[in-house]
């Protein structure tokens, strides 16, 4: 399970884009808390030790215990928007948990006993599909990754979640297919989807083409996205 974290607050007094600058330039981060029934509360967090706290790595799986007003308020993070020009934290959203309540994290993978996999042995290539499972768990018991065992796998196999031996009390988030996580494949088919990838995307073409897909500039993105965070 992911450790508890403790992030101490302060209430908003002001609400708005203006006061939510105000508050930046002076290191503070806006930020709500909602959900369990109860009003949304306007807070501001120190942004040095928010930043500290998503540097962990496990702070989106994590239980937080805000500190606002001389009480702690049991939350888990739901977002956390970024400057799109300095990467700075700008925005956060916490989801107040009562007790027994079930959550959707995202919970990473971590692949073991490779050196027991023929396929890998043999020269094959681990092709992760996805880096994260998407779970319904108790908020008391967030796995702080997902286990897989290669054992015995052969180039050209797959694993799906059906496969996955989850933690008591998680299931998968997704329940109309059984998805793949990842697949053992040749490392000349790696290379041919790579290469595949990068035809798509424009890469090798003559100057002045334009991929398909490409799309111009967004000027107005940043404004955009401060606007939706106040």
């Amino acid at each position: 399970m992911s450790d508890a974290l403790t992030l101490p607050a302060e209430t908003r007094e002001r609400a708005g884009k203006g006061a939510s600058r105000e508050l930046r330039r002076n290191g503070r981060v806006p930020a709500v808390i909602y959900g369990g029934k109860e009003e949304p509360h306007t807070i501001h967090v120190e942004e040095k030790v928010l930043v500290k706290q998503l540097m962990t790595g496990h702070f989106m799986n994590s239980i937080v215990q805000v500190e606002v007003g001389g009480k702690q308020v049991r939350t888990i993070p739901k977002d956390v928007a970024l400057d799109p020009v300095t990467d700075r934290p700008i925005h956060a959203d916490f989801l107040r948990l009562a007790k027994g309540a079930k959550i959707e994290v995202e919970v990473p993978v971590v692949f073991t006993n490779e050196e027991a996999s023929p396929g890998l042995k043999k020269g094959g290539v681990l092709n992760i599909v996805r880096h994260e499972l998407e779970l319904v768990c108790d908020a008391d018991k967030i796995p702080s990754e997902i286990e897989i065992d290669v054992t015995g796998k052969e180039v050209g196999d797959s694993i799906h979640i059906s496969e996955v031996d989850l933690p008591e009390g998680a299931t998968s988030a997704i329940t109309d297919r059984d998805f793949t996580i990842a697949t053992l494949v040749a490392p000349s088919a790696l290379k041919r989807s790579e290469e595949e990838g990068a035809d798509q995307t424009g890469e090798g073409m003559e100057p002045g083409e334009t991929a398909a897909t490409e799309q111009g500039p967004d000027d107005d993105a940043a404004d955009e996205q401060e606007e939706k965070s106040e």
